[in-house]
């Protein structure tokens, strides 16, 4: 199999893991992930709008944004992420279908549910990341916003996220009049979900962008 099938295949299952990892987290009613706290609230507000429309709406938002930022330095082959965000939408639906039966009430059953679909969701970004092909959009984004404020990636990368919890408790409270959607495993999964991801990437080997083989042959 030609090594760059091997990247995109490890993508695309990247996603669909990450996919159902996000739905897992969701299930176990204690909140969602950052990235997907503003789609889900949308979606409680609206229930015949599935979860993956809502994440597959906001992408798009995240790449017009990435265009407005960049103008001339975003490159067509960027609107890419779009074709990779229809992946992860579908794939999200599914899993929350396949996850239909799983609405725990017991405290310690939303926990396992909580750290397993963290877990799910972090070795996702690793296999999602390594092959170092299209950037996802809520990556893309936080990477525009790195290059026009000239501000580290990392430290975007936490108010990007702090921004959408935000958003997402305004639109909670101004649809609800109180907190939905969110919870303590919305926080949960920020705070770990980045330890998880560096404790794999050391012990666990990806799908690299480069083959081995050229690599060490580069190196000589």
């Amino acid at each position: 199999m030609p090594y760059f099938a091997k990247r995109l295949i490890s993508m695309l299952a990247g996603l669909a893991i990450e996919s159902f990892g996000i739905a897992l987290i969701t299930k176990s009613n204690l909140g969602t992930s950052p990235i997907s706290s503003v789609a889900w609230v949308v979606t409680l507000r609206f229930p015949w709008i599935s979860f993956g429309v809502t994440t597959f709406v906001m992408n798009a938002v995240f790449v017009a944004i990435e265009v407005a930022l960049l103008r001339r330095d975003f490159h067509p082959v960027q609107y890419l992420q779009l074709a990779v965000t229809f992946w992860f939408a579908a794939t999200l639906d599914g899993s929350m279908t396949l996850l239909t039966w799983f609405s725990p009430d017991a405290w310690w059953l939303r926990d396992i549910g909580l750290l397993l679909g963290t877990t799910i969701l972090a070795l996702g970004i690793c296999m999602e990341v390594a092959p170092g092909l299209i950037m996802v959009p809520g990556e893309g984004i936080v990477r525009a916003f790195s290059t026009v404020t000239k501000v580290r990636f990392g430290t975007v990368k936490v108010c990007f996220d702090v921004s959408l919890i935000v958003i997402a408790t305004a639109l909670s409270f101004v649809f609800f009049g109180r907190l939905n959607g969110l919870g303590v495993g919305t926080i949960v999964a920020a705070a770990i979900t980045g330890l998880i991801v560096n404790f794999l990437n050391r012990h666990v080997r990806f799908v690299a962008a480069v083959e081995p083989a050229r690599a060490k042959r580069a190196k000589a």
